[in-house]
Order: C-alpha cells, then sequence, then structure tokens
C-alpha cells in the first residue's frame, strides 16, 4: 500500500499540480483511511480491498472522523480526498460509491479597511529588529493588498522578477501563472528591500529571505499579522490572506468587473470571484443599518 500511496502523491503533484499543502492533505487523508479499514474490515488492506469500498464504509469512516472532532469543512474535504483516491486506485472505470457531503455553509471574506491594512504593514516594518527585515515585512504585505497575491505566491517569487517592471508574473495554484499589475508604491518598496537585503540576490533563488538567509516562511510573516492586529487592536479575522480579501473587495467597490478581476487573483472559477460581490452588498447594508435613522 505504500507504494499506491506515493503513486498517488506523485499523481497529485506533478499531474494535478496541486499544491503542497493540499497533496500532504490528501496524503494524510490515504493513510487513515486504510488505517480504519484494517481496524474495520480486520485485516490488511490491498488495491483489491479498496475496489470493494461501499457506501456504508465511506459513512462509518465519516463517523470516526467526526468523532475525533473535525467540523463540516474539514469532514467534506475529508470525503473530497478519499473520492479522489478510491478513483485512482480503481482505475478510468472504478465507481466510487456516492454519499452526500455535508452541507458547507460558506462564509464571507472579511476584508480590511485601507488605512487598516496600511497601518498593519507600517506597525510590522516598524517593529522589526533589523531595517532590511522590516523593509520586507513592508514589500511583503504591500504586494498581498496592492497586487492580491496569496501569501505562498509571495513566498515564491525568485530573484528573476528583478529588475521590476510595471507588471510582475505570479504563479498560482496549480502551476497557473498570471499577470499582475504592480503599483508604484509596492514596486518601490520590493526595491527597497533588495538594496537593504545583506543576502545576494539571486535568479532562481527565493526573492524574500529569512533573517539567515534561507527562504522566507509564510508561518513568520503570519506571527508578524498575529503581534501587530493584537497591538493595533484589529480583529482576529486579520490575517495575511484578509489583505487579499480587501484587495478584491476594495476593487469591486470602486467599479472593477469581475471577470477582471478574476484574471487579477487568478481564480479558476468566476463562482470564486463571484463571493465579493456579497462582500460588497454586506457593507453597503451595514453602512445603511448603522445611519439611517429608521434602520
Amino acid at each position: 500500500m505504500r507504494d499506491l500511496v506515493e503513486a498517488w502523491r506523485h499523481h497529485l503533484a506533478l499531474d494535478r499540480r496541486r499544491s503542497t499543502h493540499t497533496v500532504r492533505a490528501y496524503m494524510a487523508t490515504a493513510e487513515r483511511l486504510i488505517a480504519f479499514l484494517e481496524e474495520h474490515r480486520g485485516g490488511p488492506v490491498s488495491a483489491a480491498t479498496l475496489a470493494t469500498v461501499e457506501q456504508a464504509d465511506l459513512r462509518a469512516f465519516l463517523t470516526v472522523r467526526r468523532m475525533d472532532g473535525i467540523g463540516n469543512g474539514s469532514a467534506a474535504r475529508e470525503l473530497s480526498a478519499v473520492r479522489g483516491f478510491l478513483k485512482f486506485t480503481g482505475g478510468e472505470d472504478a465507481r466510487v460509491p456516492l454519499l452526500k457531503g455535508p452541507r458547507v455553509k460558506r462564509g464571507l471574506p472579511r476584508p480590511v479597511s485601507p488605512d487598516e491594512a496600511v497601518a498593519l504593514a507600517a506597525d510590522i516594518a516598524e517593529s522589526a529588529r533589523e531595517e532590511w527585515i522590516g523593509a520586507r515585512d513592508w514589500a511583503v504585505l504591500l504586494l498581498l493588498y496592492g497586487a492580491g497575491l496569496r501569501i505562498g505566491e509571495a513566498m515564491a517569487l525568485t530573484g528573476d522578477v528583478m529588475p521590476l517592471g510595471e507588471t510582475l508574473r505570479v504563479t498560482g495554484k496549480r502551476g497557473k501563472t498570471r499577470i499582475v499589475p504592480l503599483l508604484p508604491q509596492v514596486r518601490e518598496a520590493i526595491e527597497k528591500y533588495v538594496v537593504l537585503c545583506p543576502y545576494p540576490l539571486e535568479q532562481r533563488q527565493p526573492l524574500f529571505r529569512g533573517a539567515r538567509g534561507g527562504p522566507l516562511s509564510a508561518a513568520i510573516v503570519r506571527r508578524a499579522v498575529q503581534g501587530a492586529r493584537g497591538r493595533l487592536g484589529l480583529s482576529d479575522r486579520t490575517t495575511p490572506h484578509a489583505l487579499r480579501h480587501s484587495f478584491a473587495t476594495h476593487l469591486l467597490g470602486r467599479g472593477a468587473d469581475l471577470r477582471s478581476l478574476q484574471e487579477l487573483l487568478g481564480h479558476a472559477s468566476l463562482s470564486s470571484t463571484q463571493i465579493y460581490t456579497q462582500v460588497d452588498a454586506a457593507h453597503l447594508l451595514d453602512v445603511y443599518r448603522n445611519a439611517h435613522p429608521r434602520a
């Protein structure tokens, strides 16, 4: 079974071009399913065993996972991963048992205001222990808010992007590339960081470096944001990804059309972008309720 699971990892990473995090999560699900079936069926599991999995088995597996404390969203993702694994192991003609997943209520993104976004980035930059680290953090957060990048996309940038122009080529999910415009303020922030960074800029090496010269970790950026939002009294929903939500919401509020916004964000489906129309409507309702004398 180790060979089969490894083959699925290879399929996800290279054929489906899934992200590292997705591959890791799906691999863990496959291993949990195998361990469950060994206990549930009372014996070793093989590819032939997987071909006999029925709806009742999947329901029992999800019940066990529920007892572990996972919510609807995690259960739905677990079921999706299991279906993919069974489909892969069974081949093109495999019949995967149908089981309706839990209903997941899609929450609205929680953007921050433009002033809060700038204040957050400024606080992190000013709190850095060295000037070049402050310049680095300022540049990273401006990329998220000013260009709509995901934190992973910013971390994946290499020295090849220099010298900067008016646009930036970004590699997003599943290896898809897109072109995003660079505001002068964002471009200047990156250029200042490159000048101050004590480590040499190399074309195929990460653009953003950690304190010891290795690749900057997204976890470090998240911890910095967590500290800054506490100092500024901002909501717990103020995360690096919230800056990307703010980029989308503020553009939409200023008249950007959904198709253009979809391209800027790198969404594969327009339905992923349409959620921001609900955010804008929700904001308008909040303004109405707070301002109208009869609201």
